[in-house]
């Protein structure tokens, strides 16, 4: 029989996790198409060993029209990777609902359109895999990333209950929540303005500090590829898997163990909050 090599779709692939995932799979024999909001900016070629194409997540008729375009030219996909995101740093109440909403439209409703996109095919085909990537601050509220963290937050509560919707269908849909990598996700991250005299911009420093400096001591974006390609190589998924470093995994088991109060206090003094 002729060999079939799995089509992937991974979004937002022009760079950092993204970038690594598609990377990989490509390298390992998998046929990769991965997305971008504007693939021809790009001074430094990123889709070397897959193509690039064109996808906001956070536009509907973007999103149809780059699924459609790789169904009609491969027939099917097989896995969709939801790796698209951004991050919208500052107090609740410092932060625009501009800046809210375009938090929510690109992590938490792209994720919805891509998946709403692909299930008709996967459906039919009685197979695929989604592989949805939340974080660890989408099991602990991280301070001053407040929207970033719900946005996670609300993937883990929408995969857990579309696994149950799909399943009868054959397919498959699981979370991969990585802690920290060096990417390109620190310096991108938006700043919401903090008001005049803000009263919270002392702790909002002291934390985003320190948060930053773990973020650049992050692991390599290789380990999460790899991590996601064994993964996808399984018939059966948890509804979780966590990567990257040890200490804030750890952290997230804690907050299941630890009374509520007894972890809070541990949270507050890593982050130099009172």
């Amino acid at each position: 029989m002729e060999r079939r090599d799995p089509v992937v779709v991974v979004t937002g692939a022009s760079s950092g996790l993204g970038n690594a995932c598609a990377t990989y799979l490509a390298k390992r024999g998998y046929k990769v198409y991965g997305t971008s909001r504007n693939p021809g900016s790009y001074t430094k070629k990123a889709d070397e060993f897959f193509e690039l194409i064109r996808m906001d997540v956070t536009d509907d008729e973007s999103v149809k029209a780059a699924i459609a375009e790789v169904l009609s030219r491969e027939g099917r996909i097989d896995i969709l990777v939801c790796n698209a995101g951004m991050g919208v740093s500052g107090a609740v109440e410092d932060s625009s609902m501009d800046e809210i909403r375009l938090q929510m439209e690109t992590n938490f409703f792209g994720v919805v359109r891509c998946v709403k996109a692909v299930l008709p095919s996967m459906r039919a085909a009685g197979k695929g895999t989604i592989a949805v990537f939340s974080s660890l601050a989408g099991l602990i509220g991280m301070p001053f990333q407040a929207f970033y963290s719900a946005s996670k937050f609300a993937l883990e509560g929408f995969v857990e209950a579309l696994r149950y919707e799909i399943r009868p269908f054959g397919l498959s849909a699981f979370l991969l929540e990585p802690g920290d990598f060096r990417t390109g996700f620190t310096d991108a991250r938006r700043k919401a303005a903090l008001a005049s005299g803000s009263a919270y911009e002392r702790w909002y420093e002291a934390a985003m500090g320190v948060q930053v400096r773990d973020e650049r001591a992050g692991h390599d974006p290789l380990e999460a590829a790899k991590r996601l390609e064994t993964l996808l190589t399984r018939r059966r998924h948890r509804i979780r898997y966590s990567v990257g470093p040890a200490f804030e995994r750890l952290s997230a088991m804690l907050k299941r163990l630890l009374p509520g109060s007894a972890f809070e206090y541990g949270y507050r003094s890593y982050y130099k909050l009172p």
